[in-house]
């Protein structure tokens, strides 16, 4: 699963998209799994999947986590894509 987070830490608002790095990311430190995230999920795991996307794009934010979150003006997924593990089985045009 891809989400497509709009972002602002006061320069303006920016999309970031989560990756297989960002979901692991999270598992690890709120020790759930990403079929979890059907169930509903939080300001913090968007903010905290934020904060990593940000590092990953090399956005300036704040080392800890914790600092970044008070800096976030407004945050919200805009689109979602659904992934599977697996790329869809080719097929014959004919």
């Amino acid at each position: 699963m891809k989400l497509h987070l709009k972002v602002d830490i006061g320069d303006g608002p920016f999309v970031v998209t989560t990756n297989l790095q960002t979901i692991i990311a999270w598992e690890r430190k709120y020790r759930r799994k990403a079929g979890d995230l059907a169930n509903g999920i939080g300001m913090e795991d968007l903010a905290f999947m934020a904060w990593d996307c940000c590092k990953q794009a090399k956005i300036v934010v704040p080392v800890e986590f914790d600092s970044f979150i008070p800096k976030i003006v407004e945050l919200e997924v805009v689109s979602e894509e659904a992934s599977g593990p697996f790329q869809q089985a080719p097929t014959d045009a004919h």
